[in-house]
């Protein structure tokens, strides 16, 4: 069960659990015996069949071409198209040879390729499960102005855990519900910075939407990354 910190308007916080809702799809696709298909991981090539192989191999993109049309080198027609079981990435130096213990850099460079600057690329951490809660800002959004503003890639439903967290977010969704308007929430002191839901992952911004109807309510977490801006013409 994924885990949020979260406080409400008094300063108050819970930890709380949140997931995704999955929807039935109405339309399904089948294969012609009416059986559902799969997904699959495909074999496309070996290291051998690598165009940077190759062109060490034949010494250039002509000769490449021309054995391309007549022997098929970058096809190992015994490997290519076998179906894998598991996978794992891995980084490669320019040789080919398999790199332990990699540093990654954040490299900016000028249009036209030149290096400007790096910096070591570190993961961030987590932050909506730690020892200061998730704040409310105070700020309000209109749904009808949110909507216009914001594209929201991902939604999440908070749940209550105990009949205490229940009261807890029963109120919350009512305040959002009369108001009709999204709360922006995140981390830091006045809820203002973004929310980073798992290590490695992207800064967010979050929104909270309410629904309520007679003792039953809804909480969803909205998330974005993207702001619309108006078009000046």
């Amino acid at each position: 069960m994924r885990t949020i910190k979260l406080a409400n308007d008094k300063k108050r916080d819970a930890a709380l659990s949140f997931d995704t809702t999955q929807r039935e799809r109405t339309v399904k696709f089948v294969l012609p015996d009416g059986s559902l298909p799969t997904n699959v991981k495909i074999l496309k090539a070996t290291i051998e069949q690598d165009v940077s192989i190759l062109l060490d191999k034949y010494g250039s993109l002509e000769k490449l071409a021309d054995e391309i049309i007549h022997s098929d080198p970058e096809i190992d027609f015994e490997k290519t198209g076998m179906l894998l079981d598991t996978s794992r990435k891995l980084y490669l130096s320019q040789d080919n040879s398999i790199l332990y213990g990699v540093d990654l850099y954040e490299i900016v460079t000028d249009p036209d390729g030149t290096e400007k600057g790096r910096t070591s690329h570190t993961k961030a951490q987590g932050n909506i499960n730690r020892e200061q809660p998730v704040q409310w800002s105070g700020k309000f959004f209109p749904k009808t102005k949110a909507m216009k503003m914001f594209v929201f890639s991902k939604k999440y439903q908070i749940r209550h855990v105990s009949g205490l967290t229940y009261d807890f977010l029963y109120d919350m969704a009512k305040q959002l519900h009369d108001k009709n308007a999204l709360m922006l929430i995140g981390t830091g002191k006045k809820g203002m910075q973004p929310l980073i839901m798992q290590s490695g992952g992207v800064p967010y911004r979050g929104f909270l939407e309410g629904r309520v109807q007679d003792d039953k309510y809804c909480l969803i977490l909205h998330l974005t990354n993207l702001e619309l801006k108006e078009l000046l013409i």
